[in-house]
């Protein structure tokens, strides 16, 4: 079945969820992920994510990291250091969530993504969750117009998107998965994701749907089961002899 490349944001952190880590090496190229340590790139650099980051990087995984706008209320210099750090970090760019939509508050989104482009990570993507202003299309930048549940997605009229925009749908039955993948490449989204994970946190763990990876199967086989041997009678043949002999001197025939 066809489906938009995804971009995955995932909060799971790789010692308690080492399994999420490992399928997602699995798709490579074919996923983005937005990793997200402490609601950013944390305080410091984290060996656990640098290292379990590095592996998906060399399997060919776009890394982004994840920084926090606020709709704009966040002190610029708290979004520089964001930005920053995450360039200690093997990603690419940056995906600034909560971007607001209104024009008015476009200056702190256009100084971060400028950030990034300072910081050597050029891929920038924007999260407003809803069709944003003009303005911000003149960023020139990717942009998310949708991020909620299927409920609302079923109902959306998709005013404001433009082919190419991102969709991000949760909280979908495991049962519609495939028909809110369809209904993503209908509607023209250029990347995005579909989950059957919702509240409280639909980016914990991967959707149920990243377990199926291409050819997964065919790296690692399972080991076969030694066959049982099929029980069988050894016969003595002189102990039946034997007792043959005796019937017949008996006149027994059994």
């Amino acid at each position: 079945m066809d489906r938009v490349p995804t971009l995955l944001p995932l909060r799971a952190h790789p010692l308690a969820r080492p399994h999420a880590w490992e399928i997602v090496a699995g798709h490579g190229s074919a996923f983005t992920v937005v990793v997200d340590v402490a609601g950013g790139p944390g305080s410091g650099r984290d060996p656990v994510y640098t290292a379990a980051m590095s592996r998906l990087a060399a399997a060919g995984v776009r890394l982004l990291g994840y920084v926090d706008v606020n709709l704009s209320t966040r002190p610029i210099e708290q979004i520089r250091a964001d930005v920053y750090r995450w360039a200690g970090y093997p990603v690419r760019g940056v995906f600034l969530d909560r971007v607001p939509v209104s024009p008015h508050s476009i200056g702190p989104v256009a100084i971060a993504a400028r950030f990034a482009q300072r910081a050597d990570l050029p891929d920038v993507v924007l999260n407003p969750g809803g069709p944003p202003d003009q303005t911000y299309r003149d960023l020139g930048l990717p942009i998310c117009v949708f991020d909620g549940s299927w409920r609302d997605y079923r109902r959306w009229n998709g005013a404001g998107a433009l082919p190419g925009d991102g969709h991000l749908v949760h909280a979908v039955p495991p049962w519609e998965l495939d028909e809110a993948a369809r209904l993503q490449v209908a509607r023209g989204a250029g990347f995005g994701m579909v989950t059957d994970l919702g509240s409280p946190d639909p980016y914990s763990d991967l959707p149920a749907w990243c377990g199926q990876v291409p050819g997964l199967a065919d790296l690692n086989p399972p080991t076969p089961l030694p066959r049982r041997p099929r029980p069988h009678r050894l016969t003595n043949t002189a102990t039946a002899t034997t007792a043959t002999t005796a019937a017949a001197r008996t006149g027994r025939t059994g």
